[in-house]
């Protein structure tokens, strides 16, 4: 396993970092665990979580993969793990989550009360990373930041970051934290993948800029990237087949964007270029990520143990120029296939 610095952080996470949002829901916790155990066997010292996890997020379910988390990291030395949680963005953005009853936003109030939160169901007393889930686009960012500068001076968080942010978001924030004296975002935790490119168009280069580490999630793209979505098969139990028939749009939107048509021509092309170069298309698809020198740790996910075997293997894999190549050609046949 090999390891990064975040940012300018001093947090040295492991190049594969656990993500958890499929416990509690589509793993019980007893699988969760043997995941956790498995990821912590091979090195794994970085985990993330969230106030609305596991997804979907719904009200009942609301807190409980921190708390699943909670019983594991028991048992193990606290200062061995970097864990990060979020606070759930603004109920004006991405969408109205499940928490202080859907009137979410990202100021003193809120933010305080979500690291309570997660503090209590983590049963611990510090998070390493505290990051905003989605963006407010009401609430000044300068509250924002100065509510999160708070909670590290008062020693429940050492780091921030934000997720799912555009660069003007990000580059706006960075020079609020400078002028105002502020602690600054240290990553952003964006979706990126061989599926979705679109964080190299222009966030990319503030990262370089800034020295702000890039998390990507969903570095499979839900799984297609694995090469278990075929075309014209039925996806029954696989996490996109149940969004075709969530009730909520958002779900279905979702599905339509990471396993439409043009994702599961790219993924099965993909596919074919791991396999000639004696790589799984799992391995090929998070190696890909950290292949990028702003992208400190990768954030995979899993619904049985098993399914770890290939993305560790993607700390120790360095992928060949004529490799990346190839992937890009595909690239510019089927350009952001994900729209």
């Amino acid at each position: 396993m090999k390891y990064n610095y975040i940012g300018k952080s001093g947090l040295r996470v492991s190049n594969i970092c656990m993500g958890t949002m499929t416990f509690g829901k589509k793993c019980d916790k007893k699988i969760s665990f043997k995941i956790l155990d498995k990821a912590y066997a091979n090195g794994v010292n970085f985990y993330d979580t969230a106030e609305v996890y596991p997804v979907p997020p719904t009200a009942e379910t609301y807190g409980i993969t921190e708390e699943i988390f909670a019983e594991w990291l028991a048992g193990k030395p606290r200062d061995s793990i970097i864990l990060a949680s979020k606070v759930a963005g603004a109920a004006n953005g991405w969408f109205v989550p499940p928490a202080r009853h859907g009137l979410t936003a990202i100021d003193a109030f809120h933010i305080t009360t979500a690291i309570e939160g997660s503090l209590r169901r983590l049963k611990t007393d510090y998070l390493d990373l505290y990051q905003v889930h989605w963006p407010d686009t009401v609430v000044p960012i300068e509250e924002s930041l100065e509510a999160l500068d708070q909670l590290v001076r008062s020693g429940k968080v050492r780091y921030i970051g934000t997720s799912n942010e555009n660069a003007y978001g990000l580059t706006k924030a960075l020079e609020t934290s400078r002028y105002r004296g502020f602690k600054r975002f240290e990553s952003i935790q964006n979706n990126f993948s061989m599926l979705n490119r679109r964080f190299l168009d222009e966030i990319a280069i503030v990262c370089k800029k800034e020295q702000v580490g890039l998390l990507p999630f969903s570095p499979l793209a839900g799984g297609v990237l694995s090469g278990k979505y075929k075309p014209d098969h039925h996806w029954d139990g696989f996490r996109f087949g149940d969004y075709l028939t969530n009730p909520d749009p958002r779900m279905r939107a979702q599905a339509g964007r990471f396993a439409g048509e043009r994702s599961i021509a790219a993924a099965q092309k993909y596919a074919a270029i791991a396999i000639k170069h004696g790589l799984t298309p799992a391995t090929l698809a998070a190696a890909w990520t950290l292949s990028f020198d702003f992208v400190p740790s990768t954030i995979i996910g899993a619904t049985h143990p098993s399914q770890l075997d290939d993305t560790l293997r993607a700390s120790e894999t360095v992928l060949s120029p004529e490799l990346l190549k190839e992937c890009d050609s595909v690239n510019q046949e089927i350009l952001y296939p994900m729209g």
